[in-house]
C-alpha cells in the first residue's frame, strides 16, 4: 500500500533526515585506515540516541547493529566488527533513524586512503546513477523511469547492477512500498505522487551484478568478489513537484 504524507508527516521525516544528515557530517571524517567497523557503529549509535532517536536497524528483523558496513565487495547489510578498515579498500556506510516514529535512511561509499582509478570511477558513476534517479522524477513519471535512469547510466559504464536488492518508500516505516528496483523489473509501475517519500539507492558492481548472501543471513557480497557501491538518499515529491532531497552526506574531495 502506498502511503503518501502529509504536511505534518513531513515535517517529522524532515527532522529525522536532518538528524540523519548530521550523523553522517561527523561519521565521514572517522573512515581512516585503523578505524574499525565496531567504533563506527558504535560513533552512529550513541549519536542517534544522545540526540533523541532510534537506531532504526537495530533489531529490524534481527540485524544486530546499527550501522551497516560493507568493505570492498560486501554489497550492503555487512556486519560491524572489529576488523580494521585498510588503505586502498572502500567501505559502504548506511543508516536509518526512528525520530518519534518518522524514519530517514541514507547510504553512502567511502575511499579508505588512496583508492584506485578504477574504484575510484565505479564511485562516481554510482554517484551519478543517484543523481539521475533523482531526476528522472517529475510529473507523468513511474517508478521504472527512476529504474531506468540507474540501469542505463552503470550498464553503459560498463557495470553490473544488483537486482535482488532495490530502493523503496519510507518515513512511517524503515520500508514502504512502493519497490524502486535499479533495473526495469516485471513488476508493479506505480505512477510517482506529490507525498511519496521514498529511499532510491543504487547498488553497482565493478564485475557481476550477481550476488550471495553469506551464513549470517544479512552479509550481501558480490559473486565474483570485485568491489561494489552503494549510495542512498531519502527525498520527497512535493505538492509542486518540486523535489527535496532530505537526506545529505559530505562526500571527501
Amino acid at each position: 500500500m502506498l502511503r503518501l504524507k502529509n504536511e505534518e508527516q513531513l515535517a517529522g521525516i524532515r527532522a529525522s533526515c536532518r538528524m540523519l544528515s548530521d550523523l553522517f557530517s561527523g561519521l565521514v571524517p572517522l573512515v581512516k585506515p585503523g578505524v574499525t567497523t565496531k567504533e563506527l557503529d558504535r560513533f552512529a549509535h550513541d549519536y542517534i540516541v544522545s540526540h533523541g532517536g532510534k537506531p532504526a536497524f537495530l533489531n529490524y528483523d534481527g540485524y544486530p547493529a546499527s550501522l551497516c558496513t560493507s568493505p570492498d565487495d560486501v554489497v550492503i547489510h555487512g556486519i560491524p566488527d572489529n576488523s580494521r578498515l585498510e588503505e586502498g579498500s572502500v567501505i559502504g556506510l548506511d543508516c536509518g533513524i526512528d525520530l518519534g516514529g518518522f524514519f530517514s535512511d541514507a547510504a553512502i561509499t567511502l575511499p579508505v586512503g588512496r583508492i584506485s582509478p578504477e574504484v575510484e570511477k565505479l564511485l562516481r558513476v554510482t554517484r551519478e546513477c543517484l543523481e539521475r534517479a533523482i531526476a528522472a522524477v517529475k510529473p507523468g513519471a513511474r517508478i521504472h523511469d527512476i529504474s531506468r535512469a540507474v540501469f542505463s547510466h552503470a550498464v553503459a559504464n560498463g557495470y553490473g547492477v544488483v537486482r535482488q536488492y532495490c530502493g523503496h518508500g519510507v518515513g512511517l516505516a524503515p520500508h514502504e512500498d512502493p519497490q524502486i528496483p535499479n533495473y526495469v523489473s516485471p513488476g508493479p509501475n506505480p505512477r510517482l505522487m506529490p507525498g511519496m517519500v521514498l529511499a532510491l539507492e543504487p547498488m553497482i558492481n565493478l564485475g557481476t551484478g550477481d550476488v550471495k548472501v553469506l551464513a549470517d543471513d544479512w552479509t550481501v557480497v558480490t559473486l565474483d568478489h570485485k568491489p561494489s557501491a552503494h549510495y542512498e538518499h531519502t527525498i520527497a515529491i512535493l505538492p509542486d513537484w518540486n523535489v527535496e532531497v532530505l537526506t545529505s552526506w559530505n562526500y571527501p574531495a
